[in-house]
């Protein structure tokens, strides 16, 4: 269960933005924090870095080798296990959170920040939006972003475990599209029609009644 305590009120005040890999979230919070001068919390970074570190303190078993994380898995199995290991990364994030204090809202965007997590937080569904990309905008973007066409690890089988790696991302997409429908969250999807301009405009609109 999802901690609620909120020593600063921030939790309460915060702007989420969840969803896939590679649909643009991290882009679209920065032109936010950018334009309205707020808080821009990038799940991703952290959960590289500082979180990593609470893994290993809290006793969770590290990945093995990287074969046997990308290859020798299959993506229903990995997507499995990403999802199971959210809900104590999510604890790790609003930690982080608690922690900030702005005269303005905070924007936490990241693939971690499930709808199902950030629910019992919100006090409307209008707090939230998930970001997915449509099949063909994820494949651009597998073409033009070097951290999307590489798994970034040695394997015996590139090839394969990219694969693997996409197909575990579909299916976790899949997942963050099917709990925000049934909780009544937003979901933009992402063709690459419009620039991240145009998909800020559209998030800036969802999130304008907190924007001020």
């Amino acid at each position: 269960m999802t901690e609620t305590w909120d020593p600063f009120g921030t939790l309460r005040d915060a702007l989420w933005i969840g969803g896939a890999q590679w649909a643009g979230k991290s882009t679209v919070a920065r032109i936010l924090a950018r334009r309205h001068g707020i808080t821009a919390y990038h799940y991703d970074y952290h959960d590289a870095r500082a979180h990593n570190d609470r893994r290993i303190a809290s006793g969770q078993s590290l990945p093995g080798s990287p074969d046997d994380l990308w290859v020798h898995a299959s993506p229903q199995d990995m997507a499995a296990s990403t999802l199971a290991g959210f809900p104590a990364r999510f604890e790790w994030a609003l930690d982080d959170l608690r922690a900030l204090v702005s005269g303005r809202p905070i924007l936490a965007e990241g693939w971690g920040l499930r709808p199902e997590l950030v629910a019992p937080l919100i006090d409307s569904p209008r707090r939230m939006v998930v970001m997915v990309p449509t099949p063909e905008f994820r494949e651009h973007q597998v073409r033009v972003l070097p951290r999307a066409g590489a798994i970034g690890a040695e394997v015996s089988d590139p090839a394969r475990g990219q694969r693997n790696r996409l197909e575990r991302d579909r299916l976790v997409a899949e997942d963050a599209v099917r709990n925000a429908h049934a909780l009544g969250i937003r979901v933009i999807e992402i063709d690459g029609n419009r620039d991240a301009e145009a998909v800020a405009d559209l998030v800036t609109d969802h999130f304008s009644p907190y924007l001020g």
